[in-house]
């Protein structure tokens, strides 16, 4: 049977008036269009409650008692990885029968939504407490040292899902640890200073590092010069074992180039993974057919990238650091 339209206020209230008018059930509704039945529910009601308003609704009882929704509030909180079918099998063994979409209902109200784990480098110990040193160290470093900065650096995914309330996104316990690993079609080698990108440059074979320190002699002083960086700029690159290796240093130190000391794992601090990104999507819209039209594109849209992107960028290290440290050293939105 099709639902009915409810009364509106006026004609409920229409009602009660002619039936203290002295008017019968029946005529009031001949009078109003109605069935004799709803003008007397309406008159009950106002005689029983002295209203003509609607009354909340009990509704269906809970599924899940009070306790049952303390149960599996705490058990997600303690491990956001559990799933709803664990919670189910929770349920049932506490003598509570209830489907997933009840679970995922129950903890919506708790204020918890299942979320795709996001994806971050696996941090050690070590780890940790290096990132919140460096952070310490150069947070008050003024913002023309880091202007004089030279960054550079090379270029079967699953989820799992996890319960966690709106702004828990990078709680540790939240995010599944990655190790960072070498591969894809085309790799490149390139930087940026505050005053703009600075040479990029395709590794055409397997990199080692040989061919690491071939590259730096071949492009770092004369990328630096065309971006006419200031005397004692520093070079930054990130901890892999080529840049790492006791000849890549002592290559750099023979040509007498200031490296930052770097904390590994830490590509939220690394400011060029911004730029690649950047350069990814560029490159994906024009959808490249082959290898050279993809190297092409890549040279194009890099050499496109404005130098007050660059400089803006390069504005945005004093919040990032502020934001490990904020984080206690873990990984953060950047």
């Amino acid at each position: 049977m099709a639902k009915t339209k409810e009364l509106s206020k006026d004609t409920r209230n229409k009602i009660v008036d002619l039936h203290q008018a002295g008017k019968t059930e029946s005529a009031i509704g001949n009078q109003l269009g109605l069935n004799k039945s709803t003008v007397g529910a309406i008159i009950r009601k106002w005689k029983t409650y002295k209203t003509t308003d609607n009354l909340p609704r009990s509704g269906a009882p809970r599924k899940i008692s009070p306790r049952g929704v303390k149960m599996i509030t705490r058990t997600v909180s303690k491990n956001p990885r559990t799933t709803r079918g664990d919670l189910v099998n929770d349920l049932q063994r506490a003598e509570t029968k209830v489907t997933k979409p009840t679970i995922s209902n129950t903890l919506r109200l708790q204020g918890l939504k299942s979320c795709s784990a996001r994806r971050v480098p696996l941090l050690k110990p070590v780890h940790v407490q290096a990132r919140l040193k460096f952070a310490r160290e150069h947070l008050d470093d003024p913002e023309e040292d880091w202007e004089n900065v030279k960054i550079y650096i090379f270029g079967k995914n699953s989820t799992r899902r996890v319960w966690r309330t709106k702004n828990a996104e990078l709680h540790p316990k939240n995010t599944i640890p990655t190790v960072k690993h070498g591969g894809g079609n085309l790799m490149l080698w390139g930087g940026f200073s505050a005053k703009g990108p600075g040479r990029l440059i395709r590794v055409k074979e397997r990199m080692n590092g040989a061919m690491y320190r071939e590259i730096l002699s071949e492009n770092l002083l004369p990328s630096a010069r065309a971006l006419k960086m200031k005397r004692g700029w520093v070079f930054q690159h990130d901890n892999d074992p080529k840049h790492t290796a006791r000849a890549t240093k002592e290559c750099l130190r023979k040509k007498h180039f200031k490296v930052l000391e770097w904390p590994s794992q830490s590509p939220d601090l690394n400011l060029i993974e911004h730029l690649w990104r950047e350069l990814k999507v560029c490159v994906s819209q024009q959808q490249p057919q082959n290898i050279t039209a993809l190297e092409e594109i890549c040279m194009e849209e890099w050499a496109k990238i404005p130098a007050t992107v660059c400089e803006n960028l390069v504005k945005t290290y004093r919040k990032r650091l502020t934001s490990v440290i904020a984080n206690k050293g873990h990984i953060t939105k950047y």
